[in-house]
């Protein structure tokens, strides 16, 4: 009798226990870039590290990181999973938002269509194949690419006016959203674009004739990707909260690195939707747009980089001071344990 009742006192206690984590779970809104780039805060969340780390999130996809942040501003969400050049921007109108921590590098890389990879492959000056597909064609290259502010923009621009050193009146920059870029060069609309996993998978296997032409390394080196950010308001009244999401992107990052298998599912889970397979991500997620790291530390540098581009070519006013734009305290405690 003593046993069962020690038994039932112990099943009790447990379910009371489970009952108040539940109860103490933290409501968090979550905004996101339908890209590989995001694949830890899918893999974070398909896997339940997020609601171990007693958060409950709710996802919101957004088409870029300019249209991210006007949420972000707005309360509607709490979380920001995009690119970091908009958030300098965002501090300049002076919203409170930390990087908590990276989750990849180098993901925008440039693809030329069926019309305009010939020129590349006829010359291995990048300008003159600018210039020869305009006297040619009798028009300017459409290069797809997000709007102004955001990463995928800015690192078109950096390749073509710095690195490949382009006439600006042989390639015009089109802007448009992740799906619709994916699209418009499906559909021959636009000759070139600057995309990333698994947009980069889709079009090479679709039509073979479009050519990767510029890794993310030689758009913009140690281009900064996709950042996990926190508003200022959600980080200050939940400290806990922000140590679990970090802790749980850790651990995934380390699972998209070691065990892309065991991550894939997750992944697809969130990007598929029908539109693509588990093997297409798979294979996106090995990449060489898929650089994966946690770490916001190895992006700061390039960070600052970016930002002076982006007043360069006039989409930041100034320079922002990124010291309190980073707080890599969070990562580093995740990192001990």
């Amino acid at each position: 009798m003593r046993t069962a009742l020690t038994a039932l006192a112990t099943l009790v206690a447990a379910t009371f226990t489970a009952g108040a984590a539940l109860a103490q779970q933290v409501p968090v809104r979550i905004g996101v870039i339908p890209v590989i780039g995001a694949a830890p805060i899918f893999v974070a969340n398909g896997e339940g590290g997020l609601k171990q780390a007693g958060l409950a999130p709710a996802f919101t996809t957004f088409e870029s990181g300019p249209n991210m942040i006007q949420a972000l501003a707005s309360g509607t969400i709490d979380v920001y999973v995009a690119g970091i050049a908009p958030l300098a921007v965002a501090r300049t109108k002076n919203i409170d938002v930390r990087v908590v921590a990276a989750t990849a590098v180098e993901e925008m890389v440039f693809v030329a269509g069926p019309k305009l990879a010939p020129y590349f492959a006829a010359t291995g000056d990048k300008a003159e194949a600018f210039r020869q597909f305009k006297a040619k064609e009798g028009r300017a290259a459409r290069l797809a690419t997000q709007p102004p502010g955001s990463v995928p923009n800015t690192t078109l621009q950096h390749w073509l006016w710095t690195v490949a050193k382009a006439d600006k009146a042989d390639a015009q920059i089109v802007p448009m959203g992740i799906d619709a870029t994916q699209q418009a060069l499906l559909a021959g609309a636009v000759d070139g674009a600057s995309i990333r996993e698994p947009a980069l998978t889709i079009v090479q296997t679709r039509n073979p004739a479009i050519k990767l032409l510029a890794t993310g390394a030689e758009m913009f080196p140690d281009q900064p990707g996709t950042v996990v950010a926190v508003s200022g308001a959600f980080a200050d009244k939940n400290p806990d909260a922000v140590q679990g999401l970090v802790d749980a992107l850790v651990k995934a990052t380390e699972t998209l690195k070691t065990d892309p298998d065991k991550a894939a599912p997750a992944v697809e889970q969130a990007l598929g939707k029908g539109i693509t397979d588990l093997a297409t991500i798979r294979k996106a997620l090995t990449s060489p747009a898929a650089k994966f790291t946690a770490d916001p530390r190895v992006i700061v540098e390039a960070t600052k980089q970016m930002q002076d581009y982006q007043v360069s070519i006039g989409t930041l006013d100034k320079a922002v001071p990124i010291d309190g734009l980073f707080v890599p305290s969070f990562y580093e405690k995740a990192a001990k344990r």
